[in-house]
């Protein structure tokens, strides 16, 4: 005979509770790349969770820290994983940077949350708070992180020296491409082509690769050479 008894109402309810911070977050995710910040309102996403507007507040005391939480679950909180794969990894550094990129579009390129790039180009001028957290949890340790692979590229002879300045755009600009190509019902490129995301990556980063490798030295021509030019 069955021993296991259903669970208690109050064993439900802390499970509901539990649940309740996720389930706010995946809604007000939705809710920003559907809408955008301005026109998401608190009451929606409440509805959204199936809770009250009053429950939403006892974990999130506005809809800036509700935004800001988002933004933690869903892309900075990725850096600490991409940041121990630096730290890592045993490859050179060409396959480091492709690494990134694929990883990149893995874990928020190719989810709801990548979204929220968009919405900040969007809205940044309009909410300058939000922009600067947006800054200092995403922008900057994104591009800390391509600098150090950068920098171990040039450190190691795999790559030329470049302003690294400049050069971090280079890797992030084809990615925030790829972001408004899904997320702009493809203005960004002919009606009749589709982008795939695996081949552009590899094309972009042939390209890139192709301009970071150090020069090599020309290859000499056979008359050139001692022995050719005595015969």
């Amino acid at each position: 005979m069955p021993t296991d008894t259903p669970p208690t109402p109050s064993a439900k309810r802390e499970r509901r509770k539990e649940a309740r911070p996720g389930e706010l977050l995946d809604a007000a995710l939705d809710l920003f790349v559907e809408k955008g910040f301005a026109a998401t309102r608190v009451e929606e996403v409440a509805a959204r969770a199936g809770v009250s507007k009053g429950t939403l507040f006892l974990y999130f005391p506005s809809k800036d820290e509700l935004f800001k939480a988002v933004v933690r679950e869903s892309i900075s909180g990725r850096l600490v994983e991409w940041n121990s794969d630096f730290e890592a990894f045993q490859g050179n550094s060409c396959d480091m940077l492709g690494y990134c990129m694929n990883s990149w579009w893995d874990r928020v390129g190719a989810t709801k949350a990548s979204g929220l790039t968009k919405l900040m180009m969007s809205e940044a001028a309009n909410f300058p708070d939000i922009a600067a957290f947006y800054q200092q949890e995403v922008v900057q340790p994104g591009h800390s992180l391509i600098r150090r692979i950068l920098q171990r590229g040039i450190d190691r002879g795999e790559f030329r020296p470049m302003d690294l300045d400049c050069a971090v755009y280079s890797v992030v600009a084809p990615m925030v491409f790829m972001i408004l190509s899904q997320h702009s019902m493809g203005v960004c490129m002919p009606n009749h082509l589709t982008l795939d995301p695996r081949k552009y990556i590899a094309s972009q980063l042939g390209i890139l690769l192709d301009g970071m490798r150090p020069a090599q030295a020309p290859a000499r021509h056979p008359r050139q050479d001692g022995a050719a030019r005595a015969v």
